[in-house]
């Protein structure tokens, strides 16, 4: 998607901007994308000298940033979609025939076995793998766990979605609570003479933190025609329709989820302002004005979210927002005149505000009246995703007939585990 800005400052805009066909590589997107960049880089320092010089800008000038701004969004989803189609990995494993690594021996059986269970309900195979293996884990407890290559992959395309899981740290635990101790406060120390009693210092802080993991389902349902084609390949269906899904509801708990039956996300915790932050609480800085960046200086309020943040936490810093809000800071400026934010340095790399990354993520609200818009940290350290092991799929051919059902389900939890590594941007006067 190309922009072609006008010659003349005061040209009446066309009704739209430009639009090529969409490109068919990420190369001609990141292109064309980049093109894009330096037309709003144009039309916005236009807008800027019209405000200097008549106090506020045309409207046409306006309203033209506006749809190169949209057009921008648009361009960079296009790049977005093509990244994540080209980060697919082929699900199918092993045989030979250019279709993936050999498969080991077990590894083959329980793929056969899984893919019989799957299309025609047989039990057998993995009754006997199961057996095998002395494992608990059957048909009577709810259903069959996937092969090993479904699994891996249901989880490495989520990462790919979902930015919260990318981000943080993961943790695959085989019980259904993970119990975690955070020390809050470290050995107390103290200066004193040679020949001066060593008092006994305080016992450092600990608290023990809970995260308990959550069912997660799908039941995407298929055709016992679709089944009995060999031509469909199982396993990529069952990732496709179960992969996305899961990441939109894993995405939305890891930021906004209430901790009620899904885990809880970071903008679910008490915050504070950061100038009264304590362990518990989520630290806020304020814009200084109701549901809106500040007229004069909007970019102050970054540099004290950046600085909020300790340097052990700010070297690894990721600023999190969704499309709109990052449309909004696109605008800014610095004391010299350059633009806080940057534009990718490569396909597949992300946008940078300020020499941070953005993670883009549409879970994130809005901008509006005492919004948490923006949200600014470590969250490798700050943030910790719980998984239980495994991937189960129950078949129900009986309940929706003539449909087969699969009912899908993993086991998630999540929460903040310092909460001095994350903190936020609040719309509001103070």
């Amino acid at each position: 998607m190309t922009i072609v800005p006008s010659a003349e400052p005061n040209a009446e805009p066309s009704a739209a901007p430009e639009v090529k066909a969409v490109p068919e590589t990420v190369t001609a997107a990141f292109d064309e994308f980049m093109e894009a960049f330096e037309a709003f880089k144009e039309v916005n320092d236009r807008r800027l000298g019209e405000i200097e010089q008549k106090l506020t800008a045309d409207v046409v000038t306006r309203d033209k940033m506006d749809r190169i701004n949209r057009a921008m969004d648009d361009q960079k989803k296009v790049l977005d979609q093509l990244l994540l189609k080209k980060a697919r990995p082929q699900l199918g494993s092993g045989g030979g025939h250019g279709r993936g690594p050999e498969l080991s021996p077990e590894a083959a059986e329980h793929k056969a076995a899984f893919d019989a269970y799957v299309r025609r309900g047989e039990e057998a195979g993995l009754r006997e793998l199961e057996a095998k293996a002395f494992s608990s884990t059957t048909g009577a407890d709810g259903g069959y766990l996937v092969p090993p290559e479904t699994d891996t992959e249901i989880g490495r395309r989520i990462a790919v979605v979902s930015p919260m899981r990318a981000l943080s740290t993961v943790r695959t635990v085989s019980s259904a609570v993970l119990k975690k101790p955070f020390a809050t406060s470290g050995l107390s120390t103290g200066w004193v003479a040679e020949t001066a009693a060593r008092p006994q210092t305080n016992t450092p802080q600990l608290a023990e933190l809970s995260f308990p993991t959550m069912e997660l389902y799908a039941m995407p349902a298929a055709t016992q025609a679709l089944l009995d084609d060999s031509a469909v390949d199982i396993e990529a269906w069952m990732a496709g329709e179960v992969d996305l899904v899961f990441a939109e509801q894993e995405g939305d708990a890891f930021i906004r989820g209430d901790g009620v039956n899904k885990p809880k996300g970071f903008l679910s915790y008490t915050t504070v302002a950061d100038a009264s932050w304590t362990w518990g609480n989520i630290g806020y800085v304020a814009t200084g004005s109701a549901g809106a960046w500040k007229t004069s200086g909007p970019s102050d309020t970054l540099v004290d979210l950046v600085y909020a943040l300790k340097a052990g936490h700010r070297q690894n810093g990721t600023f999190m927002m969704n499309r709109k809000t990052q449309g909004d800071i696109r605008k800014f400026k610095d004391a010299d005149g350059n633009y806080l934010w940057r534009p990718p340095a490569s396909a597949g790399q992300p946008a940078s505000l300020m020499g941070y990354p953005i993670a883009e993520a549409e879970e994130m609200p809005d901008v509006a009246a005492n919004s948490l818009s923006v949200a600014f940290g470590d969250f490798r350290s700050g943030y910790l995703v719980v998984d239980r092991a495994g991937v189960r799929i129950l078949r129900d051919p009986y309940s929706a007939k003539p449909y087969v059902l699969f009912y899908t389900t993993k086991r998630v939890g999540g929460g903040v585990q310092n909460f001095e590594a994350i903190k936020l941007v609040k719309f509001a006067a103070s």
